[in-house]
């Protein structure tokens, strides 16, 4: 994995084994993010995923430990191109109240051997310190995430 800053956006590449087709669907079905978003988690907790995958619909994602310490993400799809392109404007919440509105511009590259480079980049960071949590903990954490889910059942 790679990962490039700037002060307030972030671009972080990963090469998946599976190909675009794949790797586009395991991030964009509410059924299968439901599956990686807590492959690697010792408790499930709660993770609640609703997608309507198309420009202007939008994917609602709700997860935590518990029903008092709940995340949420609304994500509007602003470019489907399956499986090349995916841009959507990302509206979180965190469960003491902090909103955070960013772009998300993702693309799904073939890598050859039948693998996919995944390059995110994120923009609007309030801070550089945010910006810096989503690069070691957010995305490092869905990756690793989505790559056992493809080494395991989403292959």
């Amino acid at each position: 994995m790679t990962d490039t800053t700037t002060p307030l956006s972030l671009r972080i590449e990963r090469t998946l084994q599976a190909t675009p087709d794949v790797v586009f669907d395991a991030y964009t079905d509410a059924q299968k993010q439901k599956i990686w978003f807590s492959i690697l988690d010792e408790r499930p907790g709660i993770v609640e995923i609703d997608v309507d995958l198309r420009v202007g619909g939008t994917q609602t994602a709700v997860w935590g430990p518990d029903s008092d310490t709940l995340f949420r993400e609304v994500q509007t799809f602003l470019v489907v191109d399956r499986p090349r392109r995916l841009v959507t404007e990302s509206t979180g919440s965190t469960p003491d109240g902090m909103t955070m509105t960013t772009r998300i511009d993702i693309t799904f590259e073939p890598a050859g051997d039948d693998s996919t480079l995944m390059t995110i980049e994120q923009s609007g960071f309030p801070v550089p310190e945010v910006r810096d949590f989503f690069v070691g903990e957010v995305w490092r954490g869905a990756l690793a995430r989505i790559e056992a889910y493809l080494g395991g059942a989403g292959s």
